[in-house]
């Protein structure tokens, strides 16, 4: 019997790791409700246990962070952090006043909320930011990433949706929203060792907290919800794309920098469910903007590959000097395994 590469197959989906064990929970939530609650023990647990492995995934996507970043780094991955950020709270404060926390009840934006708009706009797929960096951006850009990490998670969600006037978060809530992150980087800034332990079960926790996302969808929405999140998708690398350009080129850069950087993240998915689970104004805007989320993801890197091409095409140039940063020794790069991301 040969063997069957369903990793691969996987993976050839954009966003696979995330969007397919999604799309998975969903059609068996759908088709067969009952399950978790036939089965219960260990079975019902992978259907409700979202929350937990995000837990711990924070805690190990923290681990990969290093304080040890250079100036230049810290220079690009802060310039497109506070632009992709302030993009987000920007438009949660626009939304927020037009839509407040509930989604949208009919018609053809049925399901749009601002807790979806931010979430897509906040987060940025950091795999295939670095794999683009590695093909048509300058090398020592990938490092910016290190930066960039900060996104994930729903803490700077939770700070947008307060700047946008919307219900608030409790202090004690907003600590415990990123506590997880903050634990994962001291000790992986402790120990390199720590750090390769923990960073390695970053990829491996997508799938199990994608599924369990999976498990709360209504697939009998699912069409709508495309619809929208192929223009939410569209929206994020134009929205986003266009003022992290022209930052990448303000701080030097050719602009190639800032369009890989307009997409959304497979975790940012998850973000929704969390947010919910911390403020319960919320919850009826969790599922489809899960939803929403997820098909931003897959739209985005899709688009987001074509828009960096034409933009190193037109603007962007690799230099000796970049070359030379490259292989430099010393020279900063991104953990290998945050390559694997969603």
């Amino acid at each position: 019997m040969g063997e069957v590469r369903i990793k691969r197959a996987i993976e050839r989906v954009p966003g696979g790791m995330m969007v397919v064990p999604l799309l998975v929970g969903a059609v068996i939530a759908t088709l067969f409700p009952a399950t978790p609650k036939v089965f219960g023990s260990f079975t019902g647990a992978l259907f409700t246990g979202a929350l937990p492995i995000l837990a711990v995934f924070y805690v190990c996507m923290g681990a990969s962070i290093d304080f040890r970043a250079t100036p230049y780094i810290v220079k690009k991955g802060g310039t497109l952090l506070v632009v992709k950020v302030g993009i987000a709270m920007i438009l949660g404060v626009i939304f927020g006043r037009l839509i407040g926390e509930a989604p949208v009840a009919g018609g053809l934006f049925a399901g749009l909320s601002t807790l979806a708009i931010v979430a897509a706009m906040n987060d940025t797929n950091g795999g295939l930011y670095m794999a683009l960096m590695g093909q048509y951006g300058r090398p020592r850009d990938v490092g910016a990433y290190t930066i960039m990490c900060l996104e994930s998670g729903p803490f700077l969600t939770m700070v947008t949706l307060g700047v946008a006037g919307l219900s608030a978060f409790p202090w004690q809530t907003m600590v415990g929203s990123i506590l997880p992150l903050l634990v994962g980087m001291i000790l992986g800034n402790l120990d390199r060792e720590m750090r390769d332990f923990l960073g390695r079960a970053v990829p491996v926790m997508i799938p199990f907290f994608a599924f369990a996302l999976g498990t709360g969808l209504d697939l009998t929405k699912i069409w709508q919800a495309g619809l929208l999140g192929l223009g939410l998708g569209v929206a994020v690398v134009v929205v986003t794309g266009i003022p992290l350009f022209l930052a990448d080129r303000l701080t030097g850069g050719t602009g190639v920098a800032g369009v890989a950087a307009s997409s959304t993240a497979g975790n940012a998915a998850a973000v929704p469910a969390i947010i919910a689970a911390a403020n319960p104004a919320y919850a009826d805007a969790a599922a489809p903007a899960t939803v929403l989320v997820a098909a931003t993801v897959v739209v985005t890197a899709i688009l987001t590959p074509l828009a960096t091409a034409w933009t190193a095409r037109h603007f962007g140039e690799r230099t000796e000097e970049d070359a030379a940063s490259e292989s430099a020794p010393g020279a900063p790069h991104a953990a290998p395994h945050l390559a694997k991301q969603a």
